[in-house]
């Protein structure tokens, strides 16, 4: 199970994978501004200019003055970053270093600290009907929520789990245009969501889903393994060319076809394997892809 104080341990992961400085006086060249574009908050009215965009003429205040006046909106300084959390039993399980639900829930942490970092408040949610949204939060305060509500859902699977497809519905329900979306998920749970959801998100949103798996799915052991299904004995003989290929197919061939199908809708996609360093999805600065796992 995912503990708070590893998850609070993975701010230092995230920090390291800072992004580059803004500009100061005296440096040329490109710099990340603060300012995430016009908002939707009204700040003020004055008088209209040429170039002004007319879409955002103050009507009324034009009609009492007899002047053409524009509207002035608050810039827009905090993103939002969303972490959706996928639930499936299938995460509850793992043959090395960890657990994929632990992964899961460390990769949603570094997505947390790395928010904070970048000066974005943060929230999270998953598959359920009845339990509510982490609001959203900057500062360590908001990275706290999140990772707490991590820990809960990745301790064991949730009774009432509805599935990734009713979290993405409230997510696409809650998020503004330029928001950030980080989706955690089984690739089994991939195929039920539909297809015209994702470039629906992926249009108006950065969208980015890791596809957390397991060593052993990847490449079984050419053994005969036991496992326990339904309450029976099962031993597939992974030796074996016919049930090894079946094997394959379910799990490697799953992650594969979901990462494919998502890459063709303008998602950015990461298998992240429970072995790997939890940050390592994270872009090196500088870069403008993601470490691979």
């Amino acid at each position: 199970m995912p503990t708070l104080a590893e998850l609070v341990a993975l701010r230092g992961a995230a920090q390291a994978r800072r992004p580059p400085k803004r500009g100061r006086h005296g440096i040329s060249g490109p710099a990340p501004s603060p300012v995430r574009g016009r908002g939707m908050e009204y700040a003020e009215s004055r008088e209209y200019a040429q170039g002004d965009d007319a879409r955002h003429i103050d009507w009324r205040l034009t009609a009492r003055s007899g002047r053409m006046h524009t509207k002035l909106f608050q810039a827009e300084r905090e993103r939002l970053t969303l972490i959706v959390a996928d639930t499936a039993p299938e995460l509850y399980f793992g043959t090395r270093v960890r657990f994929k639900s632990v992964q899961a829930a460390r990769a949603g942490a570094v997505a947390a600290w790395a928010a904070i970092r970048d000066g974005d408040r943060v929230a999270a949610l998953r598959g359920s009907t009845g339990e509510p949204l982490v609001p959203p939060a900057g500062g360590p305060r908001g990275a706290l929520r999140v990772l707490d509500a991590l820990v809960r859902w990745y301790a064991k699977p949730p009774g009432d789990d509805a599935g990734l497809s009713v979290a993405l519905d409230r997510a696409r329900r809650l998020l503004r245009p330029g928001s950030r979306l980080l989706v955690l998920a089984d690739a089994g749970s991939i195929a039920p969501v539909p297809a015209e959801a994702w470039p629906a998100l992926a249009m108006h949103h950065e969208v980015v889903v890791l596809l957390i798996d397991d060593p052993l799915e990847r490449e079984p052991p050419r053994l005969r393994l036991p496992f326990v299904s339904a309450g029976r004995r099962v031993e597939p003989d992974l030796a074996a060319g016919v049930q090894r290929q079946r094997w394959q197919e379910a799990f490697s061939g799953a992650a594969q076809r979901a990462a494919g199908l998502l890459r063709a809708r303008g998602v950015r996609v990461e298998i992240l394997s429970a072995d790997a360093p939890s940050q390592s999805w994270l872009p090196l600065p500088g870069s403008t892809g993601a470490a691979r796992a």
